[in-house]
């Protein structure tokens, strides 16, 4: 009976792990390292990782760049449009001692006025205004201030935009109901203003700009 005892519990350890089949840590095979196509895959996703981030990284850069330069051009905009048409609508009807002719001599590509907005006594009196587009390749639309209107005084000048190729002004005239541009105006014939000034500015990129500039001497009192 005892003999049965052992040969069943030897049976039962060498089912459950005993005998041959117990095998030490040491007889397992634990991988020591990476194999080189491991390497070539973590090296080539981490490529694609850095090329996507450099590239997010300067598409938003270009993209702070052009904002910031559209900025600056919108700052200039506004900047001419205020000042430019600060002059033009405050144009005056100035006359020579005993004379009919208005000094307002207006062109296609230049125009000289008389306004009551002075650059230099602090945007008071009476001063001749001259607007013109500089010669050469890089062309500059330039103003130019005159104060006394007649006679010996100082001159103030400024470029209102740089790069300009090509500025095309236009005077609108009024006959009764009728409205029409005229591309050129002479006070000295018409002894008038015209009602309003029309601006077209193209820049170096070739982009448009256009403002209209009403003379309010003549939008109120157009007799």
């Amino acid at each position: 009976m005892a003999a049965l005892v052992r040969a069943t519990h030897g049976a039962d350890r060498g089912r459950w792990g005993g005998g041959k089949e117990e095998r030490s840590l040491s007889q397992l095979s634990v991988p020591s390292g990476f194999t080189l196509i491991e390497l070539m895959v973590a090296m080539t996703l981490l490529a694609l990782m850095l090329a996507i981030l450099y590239g997010a990284f300067y598409l938003g850069h270009r993209a702070a760049e052009k904002a910031q330069v559209r900025f600056e051009r919108n700052r200039t905009l506004r900047a001419v449009e205020e000042f430019l048409g600060g002059l033009i609508r405050s144009a005056y009807p100035y006359r020579a001692p005993g004379g009919q002719a208005v000094l307002f001599a207006g062109e296609a590509s230049g125009l000289t006025f008389v306004s009551t907005a002075s650059m230099g006594i602090e945007g008071r009196g009476v001063s001749k205004i001259s607007l013109s587009l500089g010669s050469g390749a890089a062309r500059d639309l330039n103003l130019e201030e005159e104060v006394p209107v007649r006679g010996a005084g100082y001159r103030t000048s400024v470029v209102l935009w740089r790069d300009v190729s090509e500025l095309k002004l236009e005077y609108m005239e009024t006959q009764g109901q009728k409205e029409e541009w005229v591309p050129e105006w002479d006070g000295e014939n018409k002894r008038d203003l015209p009602r309003a000034v029309r601006l077209t500015l193209l820049d170096g990129g070739g982009k448009e700009f256009r403002w209209v500039f009403p003379i309010m001497l003549k939008v109120l009192s157009p007799s």
